[in-house]
């Protein structure tokens, strides 16, 4: 665990082992005049150490950590941090992962696919209140309150049984197939490199593989692709 800062403003503590993803959001809220970082987290096994060592008032987590999930962090620090707003930033944005996590006290949801500046504002929205969800969870939570009204509590799945890639995603994975790098594709979408790597991490999720030549096998084994 990194300590970072001990003052007294909005007070974050960081649980997230993307290291470009981290590096940004630690320039982003050092930028902010209103919030201080408290610690910072590569692992589940760190972040559980943290709640013992400091005292948040936000804490964003990542679930997808190198040794287990940080659904883990986020009940342990409802349980011990009870006044501290916590929000999920991760790649996963499939029913079981958000239904879990708000389950376990999460109070925001956020895919990665904002800019660190964007999140610092959501960071100022939890902690006066407010539940800052990406619109496509927000999209899937009214969904299954749908469901649940009609007594039909099934998980969210296409009917097809494919992986429910967005638009974008799929956007991506069609560039990738077609063998640009990621920079190239960032240019064709008008979008950061980072925000590509994202949709890509989200791709290699949503179908289960490793690698780029796994993601293209799988697809047009599943006939997510248009050959």
């Amino acid at each position: 665990m990194q300590r970072v800062s001990n003052s007294s403003q909005i007070r974050v503590a960081l649980v997230e082992d993307d290291v470009h993803f981290q590096n940004a959001l630690i320039e982003a809220i050092g930028a902010a005049p209103d919030m201080t970082l408290q610690s910072v987290a590569g692992t589940r096994a760190l972040g559980l150490q943290a709640l013992d060592q400091i005292q948040a008032d936000v804490l964003l987590v990542d679930l997808g950590l190198p040794d287990g999930s940080g659904i883990d962090v986020i009940r342990a620090a409802h349980t011990k941090w009870p006044g501290c707003n916590i929000m999920v930033s991760t790649t996963f944005g499939d029913e079981l992962h958000v239904m879990q996590s708000l389950e376990a006290g999460a109070s925001g949801y956020l895919l990665k696919d904002s800019a660190p500046e964007r999140m610092v504002f959501e960071i100022r929205s939890l902690y006066s209140g407010g539940s800052p969800i990406s619109p496509l969870i927000a999209r899937q939570i009214l969904m299954r309150f749908r469901q649940d009204d009609k007594s039909a509590a099934a998980p969210l799945e296409p009917a097809s049984g494919k992986p429910a890639l967005s638009a974008r995603e799929q956007e991506v994975l069609e560039y990738i197939t077609k063998g640009f790098t990621s920079d190239e594709i960032a240019v064709m979408m008008s979008v950061s490199r980072h925000t590509v790597l994202t949709y890509v991490r989200r791709i290699y999720a949503k179908l289960e593989v490793n690698s780029k030549a796994e993601a293209i096998f799988e697809a047009r084994t599943q006939g997510l692709l248009n050959d």
